[in-house]
């Protein structure tokens, strides 16, 4: 009997765990769309696409460059993912691999992105090889490197104080019906990301009154 509840527990944590694999495009430096399904790479931040980074020079766009490096990784090869989560744009988040190596890891080392260390601690060591050796974003000795995080934090920023705060039609109607990659989710007032979501009526999105109004509409709710 403990042999078969052993093996039905190992049964359930194979389940649990989503492997993906299949031909990849990549979206930027941390980000692949793998069979159709979009993969978050765990463990790794990377430049975004339209970041560029300060040298002691001229900028140069960094983003692209981390992009263009996970390509030649890849380098048309099948890439196979493995994780258990999802973040909150409902991402596959997986370390994923084409060949034998780690993307991740070879991400990091090669200066291509950066230890995500908000969420692992993986790939420190990589990123003080990259370091140590100047390599991508390393080149200048780290004294330009601006991270992911923060330059996401500053666009949010200066999204924010160039866009005046929207009001619903009625003080009653405050929740955001809000379209977008991953598809119709509304968000409630004082959630995480309820004062940067836009509602362009425009395109489709909506104000709603209630959860149930949203519900009954097509929208989702927001991871909270």
């Amino acid at each position: 009997m403990l042999r078969i509840c052993s093996l039905f527990v190992l049964i359930l944590a194979g389940a649990a765990q989503a492997d993906v694999r299949g031909a990849a495009r990549v979206i930027d430096g941390d980000t692949l769309d793998v069979a159709g399904i979009t993969v978050r790479i765990e463990g790794i931040d990377a430049p975004e696409l339209d970041q560029r980074c300060e040298g002691p020079g001229e900028d140069w766009a960094c983003g692209a460059w981390s992009r263009d490096h996970m390509v030649a990784l890849i380098a048309g090869r099948e890439v196979i993912c493995a994780g258990d989560l999802q973040d909150r744009y409902d991402r596959l988040v997986a370390r994923c691999r084409a060949g034998q190596g780690d993307l991740g890891a070879e991400m990091v080392r090669g200066g291509a992105a950066l230890a995500y260390r908000r969420y692992s601690h993986a790939y420190i060591r990589d990123e003080r090889a990259a370091h140590s050796t100047g390599r991508g974003i390393w080149q200048h000795g780290g004294r330009y490197v601006t991270r992911p995080a923060e330059y996401r934090a500053r666009q949010r920023a200066d999204r924010q104080a160039e866009t005046p705060a929207q009001t619903p039609p009625r003080v009653d109607c405050a929740i955001k019906g809000n379209i977008s990659s991953s598809g119709q989710i509304y968000h409630l007032p004082g959630q995480r990301d309820y004062e940067r979501t836009r509602i362009d009526t425009t395109r489709g999105e909506q104000w709603f009154c209630t959860e149930e109004q949203a519900q009954a509409a097509g929208w989702r709710p927001a991871q909270r």
